[in-house]
């Protein structure tokens, strides 16, 4: 089986490397590795979402697929007086996510290894914030939207960003489908970002 990001344990050798960032006014170093996604720089789709994503400071977050934590620990930035839960399947990503929690001084982010939202079945969430991983296939995708939908207060948030060429109009019906308050909060560079209210 070809390994994925997304796969639960990488094998594929440790290759550590260090990328620095400037998300929201504050800068942030995250250590990467091989294993995960977008390990040699913030991708431009992250950084998109996490420019649009509207945290407010008591907000409890969730950021499924955390990788090695740009979205989720920019987000808890934000949230000053709130939490945000960060969750991936890969094992390598939670420890680096953790790591990098640590190493930008974010106390209110708390990292758990979870297949889609099982480590948090009875939680809810005022913001959902995701990069869903579209290489897992739109079956993957379209039930990160179903559990999130499932997993948000009244009133709360899904912020979801995604390439129009990699499904976005699929995106939209489903999320409209879900959710039917759906607005496109931003799009640059065939990118796509979603925020659909419950």
């Amino acid at each position: 089986m070809t390994e994925h990001y997304y796969s639960k344990k990488p094998t594929t050798a440790s290759e550590r490397g260090t990328v620095t960032a400037v998300l929201r006014g504050k800068t942030f170093h995250f250590t990467t590795d091989a294993g995960v996604f977008s390990k040699q720089e913030i991708d431009f789709g992250s950084r998109l979402l996490i420019g649009a994503m509207d945290i407010a400071e008591t907000d409890e977050v969730l950021d499924v697929g955390c990788g090695y934590g740009p979205i989720g620990l920019a987000a808890a930035a934000l949230a000053t007086r709130g939490r945000v839960t960060m969750i991936d399947i890969n094992e390598r990503a939670v420890e680096l996510a953790k790591q990098n929690a640590q190493r930008n001084g974010i106390a209110n982010a708390e990292i758990v290894q979870s297949d889609l939202f099982e480590a948090i079945a009875d939680r809810t969430f005022t913001k959902i914030v995701t990069n869903p991983p579209i290489r897992a296939g739109k079956q993957v995708v379209h039930r990160i939207f179903e559990l999130a939908y499932e997993h948000l207060s009244e009133g709360g948030q899904l912020w979801v960003v995604i390439q129009k060429k990699q499904g976005a109009p699929s995106a939209l019906a489903k999320l409209e489908s879900l959710f039917g308050n759906v607005a496109e909060a931003d799009k640059d560079k065939g990118y796509r970002i979603y925020c659909a209210t419950k």
